[in-house]
This record gives structure tokens, C-alpha cells and sequence, in this order.
């Protein structure tokens, strides 16, 4: 049997599956490129602006960000370099909720999603907004390790891991696509692992700006 896809428009692919050229991992390595933030929580804040719909930016503070409501997902993670972890609990933020706290401009049509050092990473707005979609705090009930992106990492199911950038400090709304760190270095634009989209030179017509 052919494994499940996940087209734009299309319901998300189950979780518990692997994708196509994924190997299951029972651990969980620390992937990342650069060094590891040191975390200083007075200086922390999560903003969110670009096309909102009130055209306002909005932005919390660590202790204020860590008072919004907090969910647990089960989701898979499935990294580009092959592994997938099935079935991990994350618990943070929905990317819903952040939506629904600061809605965006009608005609946004992707994010980009900002990270330490300028770090970024750019996703339609549907997978953003996908129900499985958490800006994690933690992980199987445990606060997630300076490694693993605390205090803040984007958990996006639906994609590629690298979609999900750790130590995330924004979201910005755009009315138009704009290629991300990866994205610009070769990376796939979408960066769907049901469809094996891992690197820019499998895009199609249509699947993001020209490099």
C-alpha cells in the first residue's frame, strides 16, 4: 500500500506513519546550525508583527508569553537528514491560538518565523494554522533543553523539521512568499515530507520565489 500524501488543500497525512526515505529514531539527536543561545529571560520577548489585521505588532514578555494557554499535541517530528520520531508530546502554544490572539491581515498568505541570530523560516499560512501546529515549551512533560530550543521551538508536523526553527523569538505575517535561511541555501520551499520535497532543484512552477 502507497503511503498517504499531504497536498496544499488536502487534509494533513496521519500521524504514525513514517514518510517516504524516513527511518523511525528511538532517541532524539540535537541538530542545529550555529551555537546554542544563552537564555536570558529579562531580555526574552515573543513578537508578533508584518500584515496584522489592526496593523499593530504585539509582543509578550517570558512570564507573559508563559500565562497564555497551554495545550498539549501529539505530533511526529520528521527531519530532513531522515529520522522521524512518531507520536511525541509537545506542550506549548498552539500556532491557532496565536493566530486567533493576533489575527492576521486578510490577503496574509504565508509566515515567517524568526529565530535567535536572525535564524528564519518561512511556511504557508495553512500549515502554520494546521490544529497539530505548537510553539513548544515542552516535551513528554519536561521543559525542553537549551539544546533541543529552549525556551521557544516551532513544532509543524505537517513539514520538514527544519520548518520548525528552535529557539523562535516572532512571527512575522506576509502578504507575499519570501525565502527563509534554508530556503535560500537550497532547501525546499515547502517542505513536505510526505512528497520527499527536501531540496529546491524538486520545486515545481508555483512552489515558492526564484533563488
Amino acid at each position: 500500500m502507497g503511503q498517504p500524501t499531504s497536498r496544499e488543500g488536502d487534509a494533513p497525512a496521519p500521524p504514525g506513519g513514517l514518510p517516504p526515505g524516513q527511518r523511525l529514531q528511538r532517541g532524539w539527536p540535537v541538530t542545529h546550525y550555529g551555537p546554542v543561545p544563552k537564555f536570558r529571560p529579562e531580555r526574552w520577548e515573543f513578537r508578533v508583527f508584518g500584515a496584522t489585521a489592526d496593523g499593530r505588532s504585539r509582543a509578550w514578555k517570558h512570564e507573559e508569553f508563559s500565562a497564555l494557554p497551554h495545550e498539549t499535541v501529539i505530533a511526529d517530528l520528521h527531519c530532513v537528514t531522515k529520522f522521524s520520531i512518531l507520536g511525541a508530546e509537545w506542550g506549548g502554544v498552539r500556532a491557532a491560538t496565536i493566530l486567533d490572539m493576533v489575527p492576521p491581515a486578510p490577503d496574509v498568505t504565508h509566515v515567517m518565523v524568526w529565530a535567535e541570530y536572525g535564524y528564519s523560516a518561512n511556511l504557508r499560512l495553512s500549515d502554520f494554522a494546521d490544529p497539530r501546529s505548537v510553539l513548544a515549551t515542552h516535551r513528554s512533560g519536561e521543559l525542553l533543553t537549551a539544546e533541543h530550543g529552549f525556551p521557544l521551538r516551532l513544532v509543524v508536523p505537517r513539514l520538514y523539521a527544519w520548518k520548525g526553527p528552535k529557539w523562535v523569538r516572532g512571527v512575522e505575517y506576509m502578504t507575499a512568499d519570501r525565502r527563509g535561511f534554508w530556503e535560500e541555501r537550497g532547501y525546499h520551499n515547502i517542505g513536505d515530507p510526505w512528497r520527499e520535497q527536501r531540496y529546491s532543484y524538486q520545486e515545481e512552477p508555483g512552489d515558492g520565489p526564484e533563488l
